[in-house]
């Protein structure tokens, strides 16, 4: 058992209770389961169970009536859903306790690459406040590296297997820091994981389909980071994961958190399915073990689906905010040094992430984010065939993906603003500069030779006979036209409509110089750009399949009839 604090109080930390005392019986589960004077420019001539969560033998990740065993399996295989708030909050404020302590809850954070992959994807470029929007990738590990997470976990057989990721979420903070956006993936999506190379080991992890969460074993927390990017297009700045160690440590030192149901459930049954969660009707505040236990509860809430857990999470991170932005549960300073010590022990973070001054300066972007401008969904989703696993929904999930790589909100609350009209171009056409740029680079399909070349002679023959390419080769999902300062904008609009392409595609930039067209992933082939319905006019809020919750939200969880008592 790791000590709760430097001073090695051991004395003040309760005993956790083993799987067999939180109601989980061992037996019941198997071990299976670019400007033109930029480097490249040339001219125009030169053209709840396992497997996966604790709740019994037979149970599946969203297929109501299960799923079959896959190889990697035990129990406990979903872990709470953290949220970056709360946790670079609270270990904020043990920053100022001292140099030696500073230094030594720095030695506690794990450490490890960003990304193993190599799409080419780049950061977004700043607006023309200079700002950029920042996307942190939030793990739960279900990973046995300690007693403590065995006895919370249980599945002892398990210790040495590699940990899946089993929960994961994107927080997508937007570039004014006016608003938030979560999206959770559920653990059986099946997506193209690129390929990897384990940092440790060195060992090479071929490009493969299968459950995201399997990601996780492809290298570590970065291949994981990576097939968020292929799947989305987006951009990720940072990842925190976080295993079982330290979530009952935080939950206690929080004070807990008022959660609600509908009806009194108890998330067990005869054939062990149930994370052992026992509530009456109405509010209750949850720390501890019951914190945990709510945070696994498959079995009880809904339709004993992932799909019902991560709704019931998305109301205890909710919950939780709304806590620690009243700053009523915190004001104990030794507390904070208990969740500090418990919380960095916990976390794993990529290398710009890896000092508590760090997180402390991510605290304070998270922290100006209002409540009621924080929007929680689930991917929009749907079942593979024989409902063994999920696929991201065609077109809603493209369209939730498209909303946060342009920044827009999935509150629906961008929209106020009334544009302003079109300007008119300043500059003749075979006089304006425009640098195209082949961003088709993508690890999973492999780039589309040529396409700058291809629309740069496109872009000639209509008369844009002074755009030139670049030889560099990136990774975007979509095509965009930036420009910089707001007299160049009615030329980019006039270019935009040369060649067909939507108003959202054009966007300004501090960080170009003239116009820069890069040719994204959804324009593969041809110099026609491809029509969409509604392309002109992008999703300004999030589906209703996405299933979305406000930061104020005070729900009550939906009980399953067969688990309620």
């Amino acid at each position: 058992m790791r000590q709760s604090s430097v001073r090695g109080e051991r004395s003040r930390r309760r005993r956790q209770p083993d799987a067999q005392e939180l109601g989980w019986d061992d037996s019941l589960y198997d071990n299976k389961g670019l400007p033109p004077d930029a480097p490249g420019w040339t001219p125009p001539e030169g053209g709840e169970v396992p497997p996966g969560d604790g709740d019994g033998p037979e149970a599946g990740g969203h297929r109501k009536g299960g799923r079959p065993r896959r190889k990697q399996g035990g129990k406990g295989r979903k872990v709470l859903r953290w949220t970056a708030i709360s946790l670079a909050v609270l270990i904020a404020g043990t920053a100022g306790a001292g140099y030696w302590y500073y230094e030594h809850l720095n030695a506690n954070l794990r450490k490890a690459p960003r990304s193993l992959g190599d799409s080419g994807l780049k950061k977004p470029d700043p607006n023309a406040f200079g700002q950029t929007p920042l996307n942190i990738l939030l793990l739960g590990s279900d990973g046995r590296n300690s007693k403590k997470n065995i006895e919370l976990g249980g599945a002892r057989q398990d210790a040495d297997r590699k940990p899946l990721a089993d929960v994961q979420m994107l927080v997508h903070v937007s570039a004014d820091r006016s608003n938030m956006s979560v999206i959770s993936i559920p653990r059986d999506t099946r997506v193209t994981i690129p390929k990897c190379t384990d940092p440790k080991s060195h060992e090479k992890y071929p490009q493969t389909t299968a459950p995201i969460n399997e990601s996780l074993q492809h290298g570590g927390p970065g291949c994981t980071l990576a097939t968020w990017q292929e799947l989305t297009g987006i951009y990720i700045d940072h990842f925190m994961m976080v295993d079982f160690s330290g979530v009952v440590d935080m939950a206690d030192a929080i004070g807990g958190v008022p959660v609600c149901v509908r009806a009194n459930v108890y998330s067990h049954d005869s054939k062990g399915h149930g994370s052992g969660l026992r509530l009456t009707k109405g509010t209750h505040n949850v720390k501890g073990v019951q914190a945990l236990q709510w945070l696994r509860t498959r079995y009880g809430f809904e339709d004993n689906t992932d799909i019902g857990r991560a709704k019931a999470q998305h109301m205890y991170m909710n919950s939780m905010i709304r806590q620690l932005k009243q700053g009523t549960k915190l004001s104990d300073p030794g507390q904070l040094r208990d969740l500090a010590e418990a919380a960095t022990k916990a976390l794993t973070v990529d290398d710009g992430l890896d000092t508590v001054k760090k997180l402390y300066d991510l605290g304070g972007d998270l922290s100006r984010v209002p409540t009621k401008r924080i929007t929680m969904i689930t991917m929009p989703w749907q079942y593979g065939p024989g409902e063994r696993y999920v696929l991201p929904k065609p077109g809603d999930a493209d369209a939730t993906f498209a909303m946060l790589r342009n920044d827009t909100a999935l509150d629906g609350k961008d929209t106020k603003k009334k544009p302003a009209p079109d300007p008119k171009p300043s500059t003749p056409k075979d006089q304006l500069k425009v640098v195209v740029q082949n961003g088709t680079n993508s690890t999973v399909t492999g780039p589309a030779s040529g396409r700058a070349s291809d629309i740069q002679r496109q872009l000639a023959g209509l008369g844009y006979t002074a755009a030139g390419t670049t030889t560099v080769l990136t990774s975007q999902a979509d095509t965009t036209l930036t420009y910089h300062g707001t007299d160049r904008r009615g030329d980019a609009l006039a270019v935009a409509k040369a060649l067909g392409l939507p108003k959202s595609a054009v966007r300004e930039s501090s960080s170009v110089t003239g116009l820069q067209l890069v040719v994204g992933n959804d324009w593969r082939s041809g110099t026609t750009y491809p029509k969409t319905s509604g392309n002109d006019k992008p999703a300004d809020k999030a589906p209703a399949s996405a299933d979305a919750q406000n930061g104020e939200s005070k729900g009550c969880m939906q009980v399953n009839p067969d688990y309620t008592f």
